[in-house]
Formats: C-alpha cells, sequence, structure tokens
C-alpha cells in the first residue's frame, strides 16, 4: 500500500503542484485548504505524513500541527511555509512539533530527499 501524505496549504497552487509531483513519486496524496478541512481528512484516515503550511485562512498550521500530534504522536511533519525564522526558533521551538521546517522556496528535490528520509521507501509500492 503507498503511503499517505496529508499536504495542507491554503494557496491552491502550491497544493497542485506539491501534490502532482509527490503523487509522481510514488506517494498517495490528500490535499486540504483549511486547518478544519485538514483536521476532518486526517481523522477520516490517518496520515502516514502531514506537510503543512503555517499561515492559513482558518487559522494557525502550528497550532493544528499540535492537535495532530496529541492524536497521532508518530506522525512525521514538515512545516512548509514562506515564513522565514533563524536558526535559533527552528531550534528551539519549531523542532518540539516538527520534523522537518522548509521554506517554500526550497527545490523539488530537497522536497523530495526530505520526504524520502521520514517515510520509507519500501512502503510505497
Amino acid at each position: 500500500m503507498k503511503n499517505h501524505i496529508l499536504l495542507i496549504d491554503d494557496e491552491a497552487n502550491i497544493r497542485d503542484l506539491l501534490g502532482r509531483f509527490l503523487s509522481g513519486l510514488g506517494y498517495r496524496v490528500t490535499t486540504s485548504g483549511t486547518v478544519s478541512e485538514g483536521l476532518q481528512t486526517a481523522r477520516q484516515e490517518q496520515p502516514d505524513l502531514l506537510i503543512s503550511d503555517l499561515q492559513l485562512e482558518d487559522g494557525d498550521g502550528l497550532e493544528m500541527i499540535g492537535v495532530l500530534k496529541a492524536e497521532y504522536p508518530d506522525l512525521p511533519v514538515i512545516l512548509l511555509t514562506g515564513v522565514l525564522f533563524d536558526r535559533e526558533v527552528v531550534d528551539t521551538v519549531l523542532s518540539t512539533k516538527v520534523s522537518c521546517y522548509l521554506e517554500k522556496t526550497s527545490s523539488l528535490a530537497k522536497i523530495k530527499t526530505t520526504v524520502h528520509s521520514l517515510l520509507p521507501l519500501t512502503d510505497q509500492v
């Protein structure tokens, strides 16, 4: 069974681009544009990986991540955001809630490498 990635971003072009890219790598991708939709989707079928933006139309992505991590403590999370943080904030604050922080300007190759590091390749068949 393919690994399931839940991608939450309020920018449709980001959702579409990353959704197609990750699907092309062999993952099953579900996308959501809001916190409420993302929570509902995750609760219907637990994802193997969560990729979320920080600032969403209907709420704070980091708060949503906290809720999902309370429900699914082993859920790996990539925070993919346009908000730039200095290394100290990433190390002291974000690292307690997310597995990885990537800037939206990160290359697709870097996103691919990060996703592969968090999801075992053997489960993608």
